[in-house]
Formats: C-alpha cells, sequence, structure tokens
C-alpha cells in the first residue's frame, strides 16, 4: 500500500513540473507567433543544393 502513496507523490510532483515548464514557456512568448510556423514550408527559399547548380 505504501507503493500507491509513493506513487502518486511522484505523479503530483511530475505534474507540477509541467505545469511550472508551461508557465515558463508562456511566460518567455514561447507561443506568441502561431501563424509562421505552419507556413514556413510555403516561404522558404531555394534549398542550398538548386543553389549550387
Amino acid at each position: 500500500m505504501s507503493i500507491i502513496y509513493f506513487l502518486i507523490g511522484c505523479s503530483i510532483v511530475l505534474a507540477l513540473v509541467f505545469l511550472l515548464a508551461f508557465f515558463w514557456a508562456q511566460r518567455h512568448g514561447q507561443h506568441d507567433d502561431l501563424y509562421t510556423p505552419s507556413v514556413r514550408i510555403l516561404l522558404d527559399e531555394d534549398s542550398p543544393e538548386e543553389e549550387k547548380k
């Protein structure tokens, strides 16, 4: 039964770590630009291999 308490404690600590990481990412602007990554492949220039030709 004591292993259940240990596993519950570990899962709560892990959830708090992920929650803190999420808030850190929000505070440092990780999710500010949602548009550019979705169209980046359309805006890419020619690959370096094609420029050498």
